[in-house]
């Protein structure tokens, strides 16, 4: 009686002990997330895809940029001319590099918008401030 009642503890722990293949995949996932620095609604619709092991990944990479692309223009709360134009550079830009800092891809995305092109001097210094505040 003994021996079956320690078998079983045995068999208990062993199967307590591996947390399995899913928390594995949780944990790869959360890695790369804080690598990319993802935030709010960016890291929901990343985890979301990262953890579903249904989708395509070729298939998923524009579907992301979209859900992020989206997320950032809700942030910066735009409308009309102005959202179209951001999310024509953001669809069209390649993957930032990830040792970008978030500072130096406020700048790019600032300096691709067509309202800084044709601004100059103090204007564009005005621009660029309010540009980089509110990213």
């Amino acid at each position: 009686m003994k021996k079956l009642i320690l078998t079983m503890l045995m068999t208990t722990f062993c199967f307590t002990a591996y947390a399995g293949p899913q928390q594995d995949k949780m944990k790869a996932c959360n890695a790369d997330a804080s690598k990319q620095t993802l935030a709010g609604d960016a890291r929901k619709a990343f985890m979301k895809d990262c953890l579903s092991a249904k989708k395509d990944a070729t298939v998923n990479s524009q579907q992301d940029k979209m859900k992020m692309c989206n997320a950032d223009a809700a942030k910066k709360e735009l409308k009309g001319d102005e959202r179209k134009a951001f999310m024509k550079n953001c669809l069209s830009s390649k993957h930032e590099d990830p040792s970008m800092t978030t500072q130096q891809s406020k700048m790019k995305t600032c300096n691709a918008d067509p309202k800084a092109k044709t601004l100059k001097g103090d204007e564009r210094k005005a621009f660029m401030k309010s540009c980089l505040s509110a990213n």
